[in-house]
């Protein structure tokens, strides 16, 4: 039995409420319009309507704007697309793109050579070792799209013939059935239940090119559109729209304004998940775009006279569903020679060869290849007869461990569930840049003393290098001076296609493997890393695992010391801070007064006791005792150099407080060490303490007032119970036994 229950008038109201705002959005979208409502359109916003695919994406990236990104070597650009700032849920956040902003730089570099040129003609082929976030790019620029079709600034169009129901009399231009235009009207606003037939421009066609060649270049001219894109300046209508447009033409015998009259302009929304603009074609062997014949079909059987004995054909296939946007070929390479050597003649000529027509290309056409499979290209033959069609861009592993863990953080950690310890993610990260750090080649540098410096870098010196800029103590000041201000020379050797830093060692997909094997069913620790990790790099089928060790250079198992050390190191500084024994505001203030001292005595004045108000003589005890602790034998010549270093800062600097951490790092931390020496047992002893709090230890515990916040501030900082006894026995054996 048929339910006949009205919905309530709740429901009711809600529907309309919801049907009213559907409507609204519908009309201010502008999703249909006349061809003479998009010609005004255009008019008045030309740059914005006037765009093929590569200027469309370049728009796109422009939209969301950029940041300047901080890197020891200096500022360099962000791209914010590739941080999804639109994505509506954080899990969509964390697909963001994770550093790699040299490539951004490049792929932006090559859209606005496709902007000049007026065409796409170069295929970007990312290239680099699996898993270096060469899909991860395509699918942030691809989301970019997405959202910013959306946008009042992203608006785009295409067109579709439309063939209205008549009334039954005849003097139509076909069939009796078939409403011919008069002059002024349209068809683009009709309602559906008075269309007989809609063609759609499977290709997405701009709508401009239903004008004809001359008038559109006069258009485009007074608008005032430079360099219009070749596609808009030379381009024309598919084969089946030109059948279609000299068919009305000759019907309604010339008269244009009666032939657009079929036409209705369409807002276009790109979307991967329909296939509207955005494609990712896979490494399987078909063809990417065929041809049907359409005007069999019998729901079409009502098309006017003038067309039913033409014979038309509609494109179909991955490369019509991705005009306008952007085509990804993930894996390009795997596929045989022959079945995209197409490619070659549609980037020289814009257009793709069909059975029976030609098709005009617009996208921006993104690749991915490994490096094996892209070797074994270059050696093929016909390479070159490729090369001048490429673009490479190079995407190698990351080599700063603070953007790898920030790939862990976001994209594993949620998904573990279970208690992740401090550092646990930070060691995985180090030993995986360490994995794929190189030692410099002298002969790569032009400038020798920076080739030879680089060169005696180890890996842990490296990495630190590229990732907070920190130079080893063990430099001279003019070494350490050269190191700091080529940093990014080092970072950005020049190398061949084959012989690259970041080219091998282990990929994030492995250490998501790692990191969810360290976790098991309980906790995510570093010293269960360390063991997943000992596991790990005693396997042989890697690459990486297999390279013949240059000193500590491509030594896995060796990187896991070196790893455990400075994760021991990080621990051992959270234990001293949060028992208060020591302070860093201690030993930086102690240097804040050697330097005012210092300043004072080198110009032979006085300065005011803070204490007091006096007006006293630098304290040459202070003086004396700082540099003793330094190790400084000659005085004069130390108090020298340390105010030149202050005078350049405030040169570099103006206005600016002192950053005596990071402009005398090294000292700083030979004053901490000095404060650590002294109170070394009373460190210890806290340890042991916190040791049986987080054990539920029955032995006496010796300074419960120092201990307990200890523990407290340690569980503050992520700690468990399980974690914190790790830590600290691992810390009590290696630095307190």
């Amino acid at each position: 039995m048929t339910s006949t229950k009205q919905p309530s008038e709740g429901a009711t109201d809600l529907l309309a409420s919801a049907q009213a705002a559907v409507r609204t959005r519908f009309d201010a979208a502008r999703r249909v319009l006349s061809f003479s409502e998009y010609l005004e359109a255009v008019q008045a916003e030309p740059r914005r309507y006037c765009r093929d695919a590569a200027r469309y994406l370049l728009d796109a990236i422009r939209h969301y704007g950029e940041d300047s990104v901080e890197r020891p070597w200096g500022n360099i650009t962000r791209y914010r697309i590739f941080d999804l700032p639109f994505a509506e849920s954080e899990g969509r956040k964390n697909e963001r793109l994770v550093g790699h902003e040299e490539v951004q730089a490049e792929l932006v570099r090559a859209l606005h050579d496709f902007e000049r040129e007026g065409q796409v003609n170069r295929l970007l082929l990312l290239h680099g070792p699996n898993g270096s976030a060469k899909s991860t790019m395509a699918a942030c620029l691809i989301a970019g799209l997405e959202h910013f079709s959306t946008l009042a600034e992203g608006v785009a169009y295409r067109f579709s013939w439309i063939f209205p129901r008549g009334d039954g009399s005849t003097g139509g231009i076909g069939f009796s059935t078939v409403k011919s235009a008069a002059p002024g009207e349209t068809f683009a606003h009709l309602p559906e239940e008075r269309i007989d037939a809609k063609l759609p421009s499977e290709q997405r066609e701009h709508p401009l090119l239903l004008l004809p060649l001359e008038e559109r270049r006069t258009l485009l001219e007074r608008m005032g559109i430079d360099s219009p894109p070749d596609l808009l300046w030379n381009g024309d209508l598919s084969h089946k729209n030109r059948q279609i447009f000299d068919a009305l033409l000759t019907a309604y015998r010339g008269d244009l304004s009666r032939v657009l009259a079929h036409v209705q302009v369409e807002r276009v929304f790109i979307s991967r998940r329909y296939r509207t603009g955005a494609v990712t074609i896979g490494p399987q062997m078909a063809v990417d775009a065929r041809e049907r014949q359409i005007t069999a079909d019998r729901s079409l059987a009502s098309l006017p006279a003038s067309l039913s004995a033409t014979t038309l054909f509609e494109s179909y296939g991955e490369l019509v569903d991705g005009a306008g946007g952007i085509i990804e070929f993930s894996d390009l390479l795997k596929r045989p020679l022959d079945a995209w050597k197409y490619l070659l003649t549609a980037i020289e000529t814009g257009e793709i060869a069909l059975p029976l027509t030609n098709m005009q290309l617009n996208s921006v056409l993104i690749a991915s290849s490994n490096e094996m499979h892209l070797k074994a290209f270059q050696d093929h033959p016909e390479y070159h007869s490729f090369r001048g069609r490429l673009r490479p861009v190079r995407v190698p592993y990351l080599r700063n461990y603070a953007q790898e863990q920030g790939i862990y953080d976001a994209q594993i950690v949620p998904q573990l569930r279970v208690h992740v310890a401090p550092h646990a993610t930070y060691v995985a990260a180090l030993w995986a840049v360490l994995t794929r750090l190189r030692r410099a080649r002298k002969e790569r540098h032009d400038d020798s003393a920076l080739g030879a410096l680089g060169a005696s870098l180890t890996p842990i010196e490296k990495a630190d290098l590229y990732t907070l800029g920190r130079v080893p103590r063990r430099f001279d000041a003019d070494e350490a001076k050269l190191l700091a201000r080529e940093a990014g020379a080092l970072y950005g050797e020049q190398a061949a296609a084959m012989d690259y830093e970041g080219l091998f060692g282990a990929s994030p997909r492995e250490m998501r493997g790692i990191l969810h094997g360290a976790a098991g069913n309980d906790a995510l620790t570093p010293e269960g890393v360390f063991a997943e990790l000992d596991r790990f790099s005693r396997r042989d089928d890697y690459v990486f695992l297999k390279l013949e060790p240059d000193g500590d250079y491509h030594d896995a198992r060796a990187a896991i010391g070196v790893v455990r050390r400075r994760w021991l190191e990080r621990v051992d500084d959270e234990l001293r801070s949060a028992s208060g024994l020591i302070d860093e505001s201690q030993y930086l203030g102690l240097f804040d007064q050697y330097v005012n001292h210092v300043s004072h005595a080198m110009k032979g004045e006085r300065l005011r006791n803070p204490l007091t108000g006096d007006m006293e003589e630098p304290d040459a005890a202070l003086m004396e005792r700082v540099e003793s602790i330094l190790g400084v034998d000659k005085g004069e010549a130390f108090r020298g150099e340390i105010m030149g270093q202050v005078a350049a800062w405030a040169l570099d600097h103006p206005g600016e407080e002192m950053d005596y951490g990071t402009v005398f790092e090294a000292h700083i931390d030979a004053l901490e060490e000095a404060y650590f020496v002294e109170r070394r047992d009373r460190i210890r002893s806290v340890a042991a303490d916190v040791l049986r709090l987080a054990s539920d230890d029955d032995s006496p515990i010796e300074d419960r007032a120092t201990a307990e916040p200890a523990y407290k501030r340690l569980l503050e900082l992520g700690y468990e119970d399980r974690s914190v006894r790790e830590a600290l026995s691992a810390l009590m054996n290696a630095h307190y036994a």
